[in-house]
């Protein structure tokens, strides 16, 4: 099997590691295809590892913390993507889809300060 190809599983191998194609296509918001699967940066890769074992999280805050991202808009959106899904999907697996929404959730509180998301109580919204 090449680099970035789906294997039977769905799994696919970039740099000598497997990664859940599914959890992939969701962070680059997209069908992803062999050439946007081996040109995938390092900090997505980290995300998708992450978010295949939420337990993994610890050992990687000081990874995110330090690490230059190479797209921070494109990153946030991502954790964000992730965040959504987990909160549609809550229903099929809860604990799953719970985990998945922290990791995206502290990974953006770490390197953003805030959350995109969050629901500010007594915030009053403009809306024209």
């Amino acid at each position: 099997m090449e680099k970035g190809e789906i294997n039977i599983n769905g799994n696919v191998t970039i740099e000598g590691k497997e990664y859940s194609s599914g959890i992939l296509e969701l962070i680059i918001g997209k069908k992803g295809d062999k050439a946007e699967f081996e040109s995938i940066s390092n900090e997505l890769l980290i995300l998708c590892e992450v978010l295949e074992d939420p337990y993994k999280l610890p050992y990687f805050l000081e990874t995110y913390y330090s690490m230059e991202i190479s797209n921070e808009q494109a990153f946030r959106f991502s954790l964000l993507r992730v965040q959504v899904d987990s909160d549609l999907r809550m229903h099929e697996d809860i604990q799953k889809h719970q985990q998945r929404s922290y990791v995206a959730r502290t990974i953006e509180k770490l390197l953003y300060r805030d959350l995109m998301l969050e629901v500010v109580e007594g915030a009053e919204f403009d809306v024209d």
